[in-house]
């Protein structure tokens, strides 16, 4: 079987690479877990100075497995409410690691992989690459992710991406602060290595309490923002098994239009 998430440490970096091409690296619970325990792990690693994300072939993540979808289309709420907490807890892992991150944004993100953007401290997209949250196309909404892409875009910006599920490409992701520089793919890698060039040369320890300082300043009741994550959870798990939403996720599968269009 191949392993959904790969691990490269060198010279202090830890490169995670999300290892699903033929999908598109797409999200499956799998993915979700493996993902998970790969940034725990390298968080634990006193050597690895910074990591960086990103994904193999042409995308860095198209969001939500159809083969999942098809499953949580199937199952209960009790169940979807577990899934969708366990996705809070990867991109909360993300937020919150004790490491800076480094996105290396080589192809299209949508879904769940704008989230893992919004999460990362630093992130770096392909001229070439779009963008989308396009959860309301099939009845839902972007719960699971919302607080890291809101901090990232801000909520003017989430009220229309959010509302609309349109597709955007990476200037428009630049100027809304979902990325911090847009590049073309030839130059990606050498952006990426700038970046981890400034954070080598910084204190190890500082870099990583300016990060906690950032995150204490931005949100001083992390036991809230935990809360919001069991309460999205909650929500999308309302939805996903709402008529509206089984509606939207039956049409998305049988590539049909839902019965709102």
């Amino acid at each position: 079987m191949t392993e959904p998430v790969l691990t490269e440490i060198d010279e202090g970096v830890a490169t995670l690479t999300l290892n699903r091409p033929r999908v598109h690296n797409a999200f499956d619970d799998v993915l979700v877990e493996a993902l998970t325990e790969a940034l725990k792990t390298v968080e634990s690693e006193r050597a690895v100075r910074a990591v960086v994300l990103t994904g193999e072939g042409a995308s860095f993540s198209a969001g939500a497995d159809l083969n999942w979808m098809r499953r949580m289309v199937a199952a209960g709420e009790k169940d979807n409410r577990k899934d969708a907490r366990r996705l809070a807890k990867l991109m909360r892992t993300l937020n919150q690691l004790a490491k800076p991150t480094v996105a290396r944004v080589n192809g299209p993100a949508y879904g769940g992989g704008v989230g893992l953007v919004a999460c990362c401290d630093i992130a770096i997209a392909a001229k070439e690459t779009k963008f989308g949250l396009t959860e309301v196309r099939l009845g839902l909404v972007p719960a699971a992710i919302s607080p890291h892409v809101i901090d990232a875009i801000g909520g003017r910006q989430a009220r229309r991406w959010f509302l609309t599920g349109e597709i955007f490409d990476a200037e428009a992701a630049l100027r809304m602060g979902l990325v911090h520089q847009v590049v073309p793919a030839r130059q990606l890698d050498a952006a990426v290595d700038a970046q981890l060039a400034l954070l080598r040369g910084a204190g190890p320890e500082a870099v990583v309490q300016a990060k906690a300082l950032v995150q204490r300043v931005v949100h001083p009741d992390g036991k809230a923002r935990r809360s919001l994550d069991e309460d999205n959870a909650d929500l999308i798990a309302r939805l996903r098994v709402s008529p509206e939403g089984q509606e939207g996720l039956t049409a998305f599968l049988a590539k049909r239009r839902p019965a709102w269009q």
